[in-house]
């Protein structure tokens, strides 16, 4: 048998179990019963959340714990923790755990917890952790990624014929706009590497002549202005953050998934597929003339497809130079990089390139 058809099944395999890129640092801590007495009961105190992945609740409490988490990852003597009760349910009920999300407070060198009964807002949690923990943690400013639009900014940004654009029309006292504010923020978050995708939004109460020039006329109201139809187009998809996702993926060619990480699709062509596995099946030699077509294709893409394919001649013209081995020691490489603590620019390259040599091992 040829080596490299030995070598096939070990590259998939390769390319299978380092597929994922490593979760993008958290400042609140995941627990496992693993981890979970490590963590807490000793010198520290310990906020956690016992939360299920599908609660609604716990979908919206979610950017204001983060929040929270971001604002005390500096205090030494206090943990902001989660448990996902979907995943270890014997923890959880160990704790008494039987609605989500529950919110219990772990004193310094106690595992005797203490339910939160307050609001659940980042301003409560901190105010309550402050007075558990006597701590005068103040609460982090962020950033926000969303883009505030006015007349003056509109058209420079909505128009511009290489941005996909979706903007909120929302009013400040609008009950339902406040509620989405968080979510519309965490969509703005996964995208924020994304150059040709904006996500923003417009105070209608303020400038109602530009609301009243995009025909709305309800709070909060979505339209979508795709790079090929600046005339717009009302969004009418689900407003949790999953179906944002699915939708801005599905009518950009982006590839995140909720947290932001890239998925197993970014970076791949598949108009290359068919040149890719005739590569793959050829002998050295023939690889060098397949190089060529596949260089041919690459030099016809536009957009970040063409940017991709770059990858695609670069990984090909390494296998014929290096070897087939090529693929498994630079995945092994690329895999340490994302071990590492890096940008999340730089992380987004490694996972591409990744995920465009396993196109060439499997």
């Amino acid at each position: 048998m040829a080596r490299s058809q030995i070598w096939m099944p070990l590259a998939i395999t390769l390319a299978l179990s380092l597929f994922a890129a490593p979760a993008i640092a958290d400042d609140v801590v995941d627990l496992t019963p693993d981890t979970f007495d490590k963590e807490v009961g000793h010198d520290r105190g310990a906020l956690v959340e016992f939360f299920a992945p599908w609660c609604g609740h716990c979908k919206k409490l979610a950017p204001e714990y983060e929040k929270l988490g971001s604002s005390f990852k500096k205090a030494k003597s206090v943990l902001i923790g989660k448990v996902d009760c979907d995943q270890h349910k014997d923890l959880c009920s160990k704790y008494g755990v039987s609605g989500y999300p529950t919110i219990q407070w772990f004193p310094k060198g106690s595992l005797e917890a203490k339910k939160y009964e307050g609001q659940r807002t980042a301003e409560a949690l901190a105010e309550f952790v402050n007075t558990e923990a006597g701590t005068n943690v103040k609460l982090a400013a962020t950033p926000s990624n969303v883009v505030v639009l006015t007349p003056e900014t509109f058209d420079q940004v909505v128009l511009d014929e290489t941005k996909d654009v979706l903007v909120e029309f929302y009013a400040p006292w609008c009950g339902h706009c406040k509620h989405l504010a968080p979510t519309y923020e965490k969509v703005a978050s996964v995208f924020k590497l994304d150059e040709h995708v904006v996500i923003a939004n417009v105070d209608a109460d303020q400038h109602k002549g530009l609301a009243e020039k995009y025909g709305v006329s309800g709070y909060p109201t979505l339209k979508f202005f795709p790079k090929g139809n600046k005339a717009g187009e009302d969004y009418e998809g689900g407003r949790d953050l999953d179906e944002f996702v699915k939708f801005i993926n599905e009518k950009t060619g982006t590839s995140r998934d909720s947290k932001g990480q890239l998925t197993s699709q970014a970076g791949v062509v598949e108009t290359l597929d068919s040149l890719v596995k005739e590569f793959v099946a050829a002998g050295n030699d023939e690889r060098k003339e397949i190089l060529t077509k596949i260089e041919d294709e690459v030099s016809k893409l536009t957009g970040s497809a063409a940017k991709f394919g770059k990858v695609y001649v670069k990984v090909a013209k390494s296998i014929v130079t290096k070897g087939t081995d090529y693929t498994k020691t630079e995945t092994e490489r690329l895999q340490r990089m994302l071990e590492k603590a890096i940008s999340a620019a730089k992380a987004d390259e490694f996972v591409i390139k990744k995920n465009i040599i396993s196109v060439f091992s499997s």
